[in-house]
């Protein structure tokens, strides 16, 4: 069953990815529409929860609602957009959405810091956003990050986003991803 509220989730997200969703994902092979749908589909084929899912779709949402230019990062600017996803978020869906999309940027720092060889396998555009993003975390930042309650779901996000760069990957549309949207905003489990 579909109330208003989801419906109207379903429509917002629907109208960004359809209006913004075709632009270039910061540099890399695919758009930020074929990034998310890799993203979910990742997460989808490992079982993921809806809200997981829903996260790997939404996680880069931030960039679908600033004004900046695709190529900010080239020019030296962070438009911040976990923080602008996870605000625009917050009365839509739960924290077990909303933590790994306003973290995915803090995991990508902890995993530079914490992971001997993770540095080496990120893309050319994902190390110079890298560099504006703050750099690897200290070692109190770590330990701050391991800390928090949602510090697995966050990595998990964070390595489907890391995988989801692949030009011409054919995965399910976005509709089909609206079913975990939708269960993730009303705190539905998934179907067996």
């Amino acid at each position: 069953m579909v109330d208003g509220k989801t419906k109207c989730i379903d429509e917002e997200i629907g109208a960004l990815f359809e209006s913004r969703g075709g632009s270039l994902y910061g540099g890399e092979g695919v758009t930020q529409l074929e990034h998310a749908l890799q993203a979910a589909d990742l997460a989808e084929r490992q079982g993921a929860s809806s809200e997981l899912i829903a996260a790997a779709l939404l996680h880069d949402i931030g960039h679908l609602l600033h004004d900046l230019p695709d190529d900010a990062p080239d020019r030296g600017v962070d438009d911040a957009h976990e923080y602008l996803g996870a605000a625009w978020l917050a009365a839509r869906f739960p924290p077990a959405v909303l933590e790994p999309v306003r973290m995915h940027v803090a995991s990508k720092r902890y995993l530079c810091a914490a992971e001997p060889g993770y540095w080496d396998s990120l893309s050319e555009p994902s190390k110079v956003s890298l560099t504006l993003q703050g750099g690897p975390m200290s070692a109190d930042e770590c330990s701050a990050f391991r800390a928090g309650p949602h510090c697995r779901a966050c990595l998990a996000v964070r390595r489907w986003d890391d995988l989801a760069k692949v030009a011409g990957l054919e995965t399910p549309p976005l509709t089909h991803f609206l079913e975990h949207v939708r269960r993730a905003a009303l705190g539905a489990p998934a179907p067996a």
